[in-house]
């Protein structure tokens, strides 16, 4: 990820919107909002760390997948999917803006058990009915497409190598920053501390920077990442939302595979997937998995030697001789009510808008995310896609969006 060098100081004391965050999401939306033909007005984004070191962005994982249980999250990745193998043209057809490659090697979620199974089959029912190209398969198709599973344990698998896989997110990430300040969107480096609400606590009236300037504006966006929460309680407003970790680790194989390793989501939990031509990922939790820290991103080393290693050698017994040869801790901006967004504007406060809670689905849903937002400001409503079940009232009403497949 370059560094980026914002000024200090914004050049206005009035924006029709701020955007406070700047990562993937608060840059999609600045990016969408820009570049719309019925947007004329005014756009400050606020980053606290323009180098992006540690932002839930420079850690993902770069995957998108089809195989949701909602029909809204298919949806929304079904936008991506397209929307990466047409980066240029969205973009709006510039020659200098790269192309992107969407590597559709698939997801396989694999199944042990009943239970799991029977979910799997329900979802994929679903997700064929949309156009997604997911397929059960028994232990025996499994063997006979990826000879290097061990299959003795399985059920069934759930696969899909239709617009599934992984694409380099930080190019997207890249273009839409330099595209919106090019397009007009002021970057800041910078931080809110103090949100101001009119008399009636209805809608906000200003921001003070941790520089000391206050900052009006008309239209006031969230997309903090794992700090949303922390942001959020300036106004006063609960938002579950939490920083949690994530670990991953870049291995080599002694005898590498003969073919493409898909996504794979192991019963275990443990997930792994190609990362370029003879490399490949790994991804798990903690054991126990508390909030973290802001800045806690020490690595747990033991977890790997102990838990991941011989989960993926008991799946993949060709991975039983590999070579770690990076390896990081991320944070998920983790919705603890539903693991789903929290999208749009707050119930009493009209003007405080909510993108924030992807819960490891950021990168992958912020194409529709960054449209719905700009949609959302222009026309008080969303129009390509309509994200109003991710609204914060649910918040309120305990009522979380069913969604079966996260991993």
């Amino acid at each position: 990820m370059s560094r980026q060098i914002y000024p200090e100081t914004p050049k206005q004391s009035h924006y029709d919107v701020v955007i406070v965050g700047g990562a993937i999401i608060g840059s999609s939306i600045a990016w969408f909002l820009s570049s719309h033909p019925d947007f004329d007005g005014s756009l400050l984004v606020i980053e606290r760390d323009p180098s992006y070191e540690f932002a839930s962005t420079s850690r993902t994982n770069s995957c998108v997948r089809q195989q949701f249980s909602s029909e809204i999250n298919i949806r929304i990745s079904q936008f991506t999917a397209e929307y990466v193998k047409n980066f240029r043209k969205y973009m709006g057809g510039d020659s200098d803006i790269p192309d992107l490659i969407l590597q559709a090697f698939g997801y396989m979620y694999l199944a042990d058990n009943e239970t799991f199974a029977r979910h799997l089959r329900v979802n994929q029912k679903l997700q064929a009915s949309l156009g997604a190209g997911t397929k059960i398969m028994s232990p025996e198709e499994i063997a006979a497409a990826y000879p290097f599973y061990n299959v003795s344990d399985l059920i069934l698998g759930s696969h899909n190598l239709k617009d599934e896989g992984y694409f380099e997110g930080s190019t997207m990430f890249e273009w839409w920053r330099r595209s919106a300040r090019k397009k007009g969107a002021e970057y800041i480096h910078n931080e809110a501390v103090d949100i101001q609400l009119d008399a009636a606590s209805s809608t906000v009236e200003a921001i003070t920077l941790a520089t000391g300037e206050k900052i009006s504006c008309g239209h006031l966006i969230n997309a903090a990442g794992p700090r949303a929460a922390q942001f959020a309680s300036l106004a006063n407003i609960h938002l579950p939302i939490e920083p949690r970790k994530r670990f991953t680790w870049i291995f080599s194989a002694e005898k590498p595979l003969d073919r493409a390793l898909p996504l794979t989501i192991d019963p275990s939990g443990i997930h792994m997937r190609q990362y370029g031509q003879t490399d490949y990922m790994a991804g798990s939790p903690p054991h126990i998995d508390p909030a973290a820290a802001f800045d806690d991103f020490e690595e747990d080393h033991s977890i790997w030697e102990e838990h991941v290693w011989p989960l993926i050698a008991a799946r993949i017994p060709q991975f039983e001789a590999i070579r770690v040869t990076s390896s990081w801790a991320g944070h998920y901006a983790y919705n603890v009510l539903d693991h789903n967004a929290v999208l749009g504007p707050h119930s009493q406060i009209s003007n405080f808008i909510f993108a924030n809670g992807f819960s490891g689905h950021g990168l992958q849903q912020s194409p529709a995310v960054g449209r719905g937002i700009a949609e959302l400001i222009l026309y008080g409503e969303y129009r390509a896609l309509d994200l109003s079940s991710f609204s914060y009232q649910r918040i309120i009403e305990n009522r979380p969006v069913l969604e079966t497949a996260i991993i």
